[in-house]
């Protein structure tokens, strides 16, 4: 008879597992068909703030390059950050491939089963080590993310911000973390939050576990989690520039490894200024660009260039805006310390994250 939270979510993941590709689906583990801990691994690092549907051909472009953890771990780090490119948070990637290298020198090329084994892996915290350990060595781990904080702050009725009842969620969620089968539990519960228990008009009539469930039983399951309201999104302004030689290259430049867009390829730019008085305002427009450019020198490029236009972008925790300026048949001669030249038509081979890629579209010249 099923009677436990578990049991009758198991029995709601045995038909309704999503098929994703670096996941055994509860048939096949049945099957005797046993998780790959690279595949868990890598998937939940690339899933660290971004969407399936964004992370899927990313796993499988690099599994078809690095079909293993040592292959990983033999790679350069320009070749893994060219092919994180565009998936954002690349501090993920130079952690990716640190990891690789600690479980090939540290272990022997094998992952740890044990929770506090992985959290010595580079980029592996509290979560990713207990995602791992449940749903690669199907060892008991309690498993919260944004989905189990959800679901558990629906059924539980937790009216107050999910920052306020970190340790009643977690409480809860080691509750119901059942000993057989945890890491199908721990994947049924991400499934039922990506599927059923949605942020926005979840489907409780679909829900194998409503009939104890608090939050649908108040009638407002939808208005939880309370959101604590956040302070206005900061903005920040600069000036980017496009350098084209007379030979037809392009001048660029690699950030340090540590910081935002860290090790990867950028255009020269000028710092990127604190704007307080357009906190939140993500369209806000600026009239004095050539002031600005004279308060702000780009470092590693020549003066001059024509304005071509406005890039904004949104990261984390700020709103960007910039002006693109683009210089043309710049002296083959020019050097500086911060940037080399480069061919315009091995651009897209290099690791140009998705702020640069927008600077290029609108400076570039068909």
């Amino acid at each position: 008879m099923i009677e436990t939270f578990a049991d009758r979510l198991l029995a709601w993941y045995d038909r309704h597992a999503r098929e994703l590709p670096w996941r055994v689906g509860p048939k096949q583990r049945q099957n005797g068909l046993k998780p790959d801990p690279y595949h868990v691994w890598l998937s939940e690092i690339m899933l660290q703030q971004t969407t399936v549907a964004t992370v899927k051909p990313y796993f499988s472009k690099f599994l078809d390059r690095w079909s293993s953890v040592d292959a990983l771990a033999a790679s350069n780090i320009d070749d893994v950050m060219s092919e994180w490119a565009g998936l954002g948070y690349y501090s993920r990637a130079r952690n990716l491939h640190a990891a690789a290298r600690q479980v090939q020198t540290e272990y022997g090329g094998m992952f740890p089963a044990s929770e506090s084994q992985l959290k010595t892996l580079k980029g592996v915290g509290d979560y990713t080590a207990a995602a791992i350990a449940s749903i690669a060595f199907d060892q008991r781990a309690v498993v919260v993310d944004g989905n189990v904080d959800r679901v558990i702050v629906r059924h539980e009725n937790m009216r107050q911000p999910i920052v306020d009842v970190k340790a009643a969620i977690r409480a809860e969620a080691d509750k119901r973390t059942p000993s057989q089968r945890p890491g199908d539990y721990a994947q049924a519960m991400m499934d039922l939050g990506a599927t059923v228990c949605t942020p926005t008009a979840p489907q409780c009539l679909l829900c194998p576990v409503r009939q104890d469930c608090q939050g649908h039983q108040a009638g407002d399951p939808a208005t939880l989690p309370t959101k604590k309201a956040k302070p206005p999104k900061p903005v920040r302004r600069g000036i980017i520039k496009v350098v084209v030689s007379t030979d037809g290259e392009v001048l660029i430049q690699t950030n340090p490894a540590t910081g935002l867009l860290g090790g990867m390829t950028v255009f020269p730019h000028s710092p990127w200024v604190d704007v307080p008085a357009a906190a939140g305002n993500a369209k806000a427009n600026f009239v004095d660009w050539h002031m600005f450019a004279t308060q702000h020198q780009i470092p590693g490029a020549p003066g001059g260039g024509e304005e071509v236009g406005i890039v904004r972008h949104t990261f984390t925790h700020f709103h960007l805006v910039l002006q693109v300026l683009r210089l043309d048949d710049a002296s083959v001669d020019f050097r500086s310390n911060q940037s080399r030249w480069h061919p315009i038509d091995g651009l897209d081979g290099l690791a140009l994250p998705t702020l640069m890629r927008k600077v290029w579209q609108l400076a570039k010249r068909d």
